[in-house]
């Protein structure tokens, strides 16, 4: 994912509403959301790497994976971030000790941010720092920079977000979100971040919803998370225009650590 932000209300019937953009290269060959082989995870699918960007599982666990945009140069052999997503919902363990975990070996892989849910808690983790967030309370969110940077496009989507809290998460309409997520509006020049890409290439990955001939928004993805179950919309997008939509709902088994 590129662009996503949330709602976390910890002890209310839907602890968990998330809300994001994937932004890709058109010709970079993915699935959408589907339940994997082993039927434990509900992803979409890298088909390049095999990993992938946003996932949950049968728990009610999730996992969201944003890249760090930055002017560096790149780790040619480093390992697919988005087997990171993978991993945490393959596995047993919390979001705290997997992140302990990932500490150790976060500086083989290109910079990332990481999102977690365990059915407990909530969390962040900043790959630059090799850094762990508990994520308070709220509507908070993640782009190509640090947990709640002001980015234009990152304010605009949380505030759209905020709007909508009055109401249940498990009411609001996917068509009131995704009229957040598909926002084309770019910033102007003076509210840019300064990423060390070309001024026109910044302004081009500004809106919340990105459209260039070669790159752009592949999917929008829609999760609540309940405490007994969970609903995921997901909506493809090629430079075409939509490609179609999945809608999955599922009630958990056998938690792995106490629900909230």
């Amino acid at each position: 994912m590129c662009l996503i932000a949330w709602n976390w209300q910890p002890g209310s019937t839907t602890p968990l509403l998330l809300i994001g953009n994937r932004d890709e290269f058109y010709a970079r060959p993915a699935l959408p959301m589907h339940w994997w082989t082993d039927q434990r995870v509900l992803a979409g699918q890298d088909l390049q790497a095999g990993g992938t960007w946003l996932g949950l599982n049968r728990r009610g666990c999730l996992a969201v994976l944003t890249n760090y945009r930055s002017s560096h140069d790149q780790l040619v052999e480093a390992p697919s971030r988005g087997e990171l997503v993978a991993g945490f919902l393959q596995a047993s363990f919390s979001a705290e000790s997997y992140l302990e975990k990932l500490s150790v070996k976060a500086h083989r892989y290109n910079p990332f941010n990481l999102l977690l849910y365990d059915g407990s808690m909530l969390m962040g983790f900043e790959s630059r720092y090799k850094r762990s967030l508990y994520i308070a309370p709220g509507i908070s969110g993640v782009s190509n920079a640090n947990f709640d940077t002001p980015w234009p496009k990152l304010e605009r989507v949380k505030n759209g977000l905020r709007a909508l809290s009055g109401n249940d998460a498990q009411t609001i309409t996917d068509t009131a979100i995704l009229s957040i997520l598909q926002d084309r509006r770019q910033a102007d020049d003076a509210d840019l971040p300064s990423t060390g890409i070309a001024l026109a290439r910044e302004l081009a990955l500004s809106a919340p919803f990105i459209a260039t001939p070669d790159y752009g928004t592949r999917a929008c993805s829609v999760v609540r998370i309940g405490r007994s179950q969970a609903r995921s919309s997901e909506y493809s997008f090629d430079a075409n225009g939509a490609t179609g939509q999945v809608l999955f709902e599922f009630t958990f088994s056998s938690p792995s650590i106490d629900r909230i």
